[in-house]
């Protein structure tokens, strides 16, 4: 395990670089970072530790403004700025000695399902994604917020994101919403399963807050649109009883995506952290990266098209 930096648009990011012991190096590799407003601290550990256990290198790493990495004011989540810091993290493991630079693959859950998939769209090299509960449109999921919500909640959050947007052209202090609480509370996710699912998962590092803005940016995030970009081998684990990101949706930009599998789970959107989800979760993603991207293989040098090692492919 060792703690690495990159630059994104100017502001440091910090993560972890695990690396597989029984295996011999460079690693094909898994980049990877957690979903709305929580650090990669945040519950991700089984993940990494499976998956390094099966021979691969992981550096997963917190987006700006979040957990261990820099940038202020604190806790903004502005997707598209997240799509660079995923862009500015791939080139930076590509850089790294132990990783196999032709050997990449993007792993997102829940919000960062979505990221990941905008960012390999962009990248148009890794050789794989997998999206786990993804949040595939934001507009969807909004729409989502206020079914169970209501149209009440939906006007409550667009006053506090107006505020917070003002306050940050004059240089104010944010306006801050939760970013998960129990029906009724202001906050961006407040169906019946959000508080008791994202709660406990909840790093040291990370806040049960976002800045009102969020809710601003978050209808123009529609990752789906992306979707037929991503040729690269896809996995998307999607939860039929999801109330924070739309399965038809998923279900949808899955179809667009010309090489993409889809595993359904009988289950809710926090049930793949722990228990039977994870576990059904996980044998899933291990057996897909298993094809696509076998640890068994030698390195081979980076074919013709793939991004350079050096590359800064995806910095700002």
């Amino acid at each position: 395990m060792r703690n690495e930096e990159f630059i994104s648009n100017g502001t440091t990011c910090r993560g972890v670089l695990y690396l597989p012991e029984h295996t011999d190096g460079p690693h094909p590799c898994i980049v990877m970072a957690h979903g709305f407003g929580l650090t990669h601290d945040s519950g991700l550990m089984p993940f990494k530790e499976a998956f390094v256990e099966a021979g691969y290198a992981v550096f997963a790493f917190d987006y700006r403004t979040f957990g261990s990495s820099d940038g202020t004011p604190r806790d903004v989540m502005n997707p598209f700025h997240q799509v660079d810091d995923y862009l500015a993290a791939l080139a930076h493991a590509r850089s790294t000695e132990e990783v196999d630079a032709a050997r990449i693959a993007l792993w997102g859950t829940s919000f960062a399902g979505g990221l990941v998939t905008v960012a390999a769209a962009r990248d148009g090299q890794v050789q794989a994604t997998i999206s786990q509960c993804p949040m595939m449109d934001g507009l969807a999921a909004t729409a989502g917020l206020i079914g169970y919500a209501g149209i009440g909640q939906g006007m409550r959050l667009s006053w506090h994101a107006t505020v917070d947007a003002v306050r940050s052209i004059f240089g104010a202090r944010r306006r801050y919403v939760g970013a998960a609480g129990k029906p009724g509370d202001l906050a961006m996710m407040t169906a019946d399963d959000c508080y008791d699912g994202y709660v406990p998962i909840l790093a040291d590092n990370a806040n049960n807050r976002v800045a009102a803005i969020v809710s601003m940016y978050l209808p123009f995030f529609r990752p789906v649109s992306k979707a037929h970009k991503v040729t690269a081998p896809a996995l998307l684990l999607i939860c039929e009883k999801d109330t924070v990101a739309p399965a038809k949706v998923a279900k949808k930009a899955a179809e667009k995506m010309p090489t993409a599998e889809t595993r359904l789970y009988d289950i809710g959107h926090f049930d793949v952290y722990t228990g039977k989800g994870f576990e059904m979760s996980l044998k899933d993603q291990i057996e897909f990266l298993g094809r696509v991207l076998p640890v068994r293989e030698a390195a081979s040098a980076a074919p013709e098209n793939a991004v350079p090692a050096a590359s800064a492919t995806g910095a700002a």
